[in-house]
């Protein structure tokens, strides 16, 4: 005896008085219908979805392929089921409407979130003054100890040029500026100044000379040549 738990899905009765199913041909429902239950043998129980072959069906069914071919046309001409063309095979999607039970996935649902208010911290970030705002910051600029806002208006249309001299500063006067766009610029260009001070250059001809040793040491007559030598007790200078 069957278990009443063994895996199952369940067809509503009203398939049966649906109009979509009723329109299928009467000497094409029979095979519709036969057709319609050996795809839910295979389908998903989460997605109602399976991609059986046709000989597979008609195997299972007892119906040619020619006939397991027009039912599932007429399944898909009454939306019943859905079909893609996959590379090898044939997808196949029915239709929960006529499924018992069934609910979509989590995944595939739709939720409305509901609004609620959340405390996000927010980092700042830095802002590049327009035009307007620093004709509205013109007093604050136009004050003598303010060397950065000097050089700001000074220099509004080289902003390259702003940066370079903004750079000279000390990092004292960049940190406390109002202005901090242009003076966390100044600050990463004073940064990669240093690093590049610190930086410890090659000159070209030792790289050339280091390439060239490379390449004849891995040079196959150099390394065979080597070897000869090694072999004949053969020392360089007593060439």
């Amino acid at each position: 005896m069957l278990n009443k738990y063994d895996a199952h899905i369940r067809v509503k009765f009203s398939l049966f008085d649906d109009p979509s199913f009723r329109s299928i041909p009467k000497h094409h429902r029979p095979h519709a219908y036969l057709v319609f239950i050996c795809l839910l043998k295979f389908a998903n129980a989460k997605t109602l979805t399976c991609y059986p072959r046709k000989a597979t069906i008609s195997d299972m069914s007892g119906l040619s392929r020619t006939t397991v071919y027009r039912a599932t046309l007429c399944l898909v001409k009454a939306k019943i089921i859905k079909k893609k063309k996959l590379k090898s095979t044939l997808l196949y999607t029915l239709n929960p409407k006529y499924i018992v039970g069934f609910r979509a996935d989590v995944s595939e649902r739709s939720y409305r979130v509901s609004e609620r208010s959340h405390h996000v911290s927010v980092r700042p970030t830095l802002k590049e003054l327009t035009y307007t705002t620093i004709d509205t910051n013109k007093k604050q600029f136009n004050n003598k100890s303010d060397e950065v806002g000097a050089i700001v208006i000074a220099n509004i249309h080289n902003k390259e040029f702003m940066i370079n001299e903004l750079s000279k500063l000390p990092l004292t006067t960049l940190k406390t500026n109002i202005n901090k766009y242009y003076c966390g610029l100044a600050i990463i260009r004073k940064e990669e100044l240093a690093r590049e001070k610190d930086a410890v250059y090659v000159s070209p001809q030792k790289i050339i000379s280091a390439l060239n040793n490379v390449k004849k040491q891995t040079n196959v007559r150099y390394r065979q040549k080597v070897e000869y030598n090694k072999r004949n007790g053969i020392k360089p200078w007593e060439k």
